[in-house]
C-alpha cells in the first residue's frame, strides 16, 4: 500500500507533463482534468516553431563533448590523488572539493568576461569550456572514492609485467571504474542536458540555442502556450531518458560501489 502511494506520488508529475503535452489550448486551464480530445499536433508544432531539431543537435554536441572531457580529466586526476598518501596529495584534493563549495553566481560574471575575451561567446563551444571544468571537482570526488576502494594489486601486477604507471590505468584500472563512470556520465548528461541558466547567458542573441533554451521561446511576457512548452519537454526527455535506462544496471553498481567506498 505504502509503495502504491509512494509510486502515485512520483507519477504525478509524469501524469501532469503527458496531459499538458496532449492537450488544446483552451483545456490547458487545468491540468488535473484529463484531456477530452487529446492530439499529437502539439509535437509537431513545437518541432517546427522552436527549431527543436538543431537545438537537440547543439545539446548533444554540448552534452557528449563536455561528458567526454569531464570522464578524461577527472579519471587521470583522481587515481594520483586516491593512490598517492601525502600531503600534497590530501591538499590537492581538499583543494578542488573547495570547487563543490563555490556558488556560480560569484564568478558569472568573471567567466562571462573571460568567455568573451578569447572569442566564443555565442558558440556552443564556450558551453563545453565551462562545463569541463564546473564539474571536474564533483566528478573528481565520486572517482577518488571509488578508486580508495579499489585493490592496488591489479595495478601493482602490470607494473611487474613492464605496464607504465599510464598504461596501467587506461588497461587495467579504468576498465574496473565502469559502474562508477556510468554513474559519472549519467549524472553530468542529466545536468548539462537540462541546464537553462548557461546557455542563456552565453548563447543569447546567436543562432546556437540549447534545447531548454529554444523551448522559452513559447514563453511569452504575459502568456505562455502550456501544451507546447510540455510537448517540446516530453521531446526533449526522451533522449536523457533512453541514455539512463540503457546504462541503469551500470549506474546502479556505481552508486552501491560508491556507498562500500
Amino acid at each position: 500500500m505504502a509503495m502504491g502511494v509512494v509510486a502515485l506520488i512520483f507519477a504525478f508529475p509524469l501524469y501532469i507533463l503527458v496531459n499538458l503535452a496532449l492537450s488544446l489550448p483552451n483545456e490547458a486551464a487545468n491540468p488535473l482534468i484529463p484531456t477530452a480530445n487529446p492530439t499529437f499536433d502539439n509535437f509537431a508544432r513545437a518541432w517546427e516553431q522552436a527549431s527543436l531539431g538543431g537545438a537537440i543537435m547543439n545539446s548533444a554536441i554540448v552534452t557528449i563533448s563536455s561528458v567526454l572531457v569531464i570522464v578524461f580529466v577527472s579519471a587521470m586526476a583522481s587515481y594520483p590523488l586516491s593512490r598517492i598518501t601525502s600531503r600534497l596529495s590530501s591538499a590537492m584534493f581538499w583543494t578542488l572539493m573547495v570547487g563543490l563549495l563555490l556558488p556560480f553566481q560569484l564568478a558569472m560574471i568573471p567567466l562571462y568576461q573571460t568567455v568573451r575575451d578569447i572569442g566564443l561567446l555565442g558558440s556552443v563551444w564556450s558551453l563545453v569550456l565551462f562545463y569541463s571544468g564546473a564539474q571536474v571537482p564533483f566528478t573528481v570526488f565520486l572517482y577518488t572514492g571509488f578508486l580508495r576502494a579499489l585493490p592496488r594489486e591489479y595495478e601493482e601486477a602490470a607494473w611487474m609485467d613492464g605496464a607504465t604507471a599510464l598504461s596501467a590505468f587506461w588497461r587495467v584500472v579504468f576498465p574496473m571504474l565502469r559502474p562508477i563512470t556510468g554513474t559519472v556520465v549519467i549524472l553530468n548528461a542529466i545536468h548539462i542536458w537540462n541546464d537553462f541558466f548557461t546557455p542563456l547567458l552565453y548563447l543569447s542573441g546567436s543562432g546556437s540555442q540549447t534545447l531548454p533554451v529554444a523551448l522559452y521561446a513559447f514563453v511569452g511576457e504575459f502568456s505562455a502556450d502550456w501544451p507546447l512548452i510540455f510537448a517540446g519537454l516530453v521531446i526533449g526527455i526522451i533522449p536523457i531518458l533512453l541514455c539512463y535506462f540503457l546504462m541503469q544496471k551500470t549506474i546502479i553498481q556505481g552508486f552501491a560501489g560508491g556507498l562500500k567506498g
